[in-house]
């Protein structure tokens, strides 16, 4: 079971489910990380990238954004690990 679940309602409500809550709230929580995960990669790894903003990349400023972005999922994946599989 995961941390957001919850058990089944016990008998007949007439409003929409609790698991039918919680999914809505993991999906407005997963967007809102997903938002928020994008705009921060955007903004680190294009201030640190593009020194000359212009119509199209070059190939450094590409290959600089590749590896800038794949370091962010990486330590993000990292903390992840950290924080939900630590001793509580």
């Amino acid at each position: 079971m995961d941390p957001f679940s919850s058990p089944a309602p016990s008998s007949g409500s007439s409003g929409p489910s609790t698991e039918a809550l919680m999914d809505q709230v993991k999906a407005q929580l997963a967007q809102a990380y997903a938002e928020e995960f994008l705009e921060t990669v955007r903004s680190k790894c294009f201030s640190k990238c593009i020194t000359k903003p212009g119509t199209g990349l070059s190939g450094s400023e590409s290959g600089c954004i590749s590896r800038c972005v794949e370091r962010y999922i990486e330590a993000t994946r990292i903390i992840g690990q950290a924080l939900f599989n630590s001793p509580r």
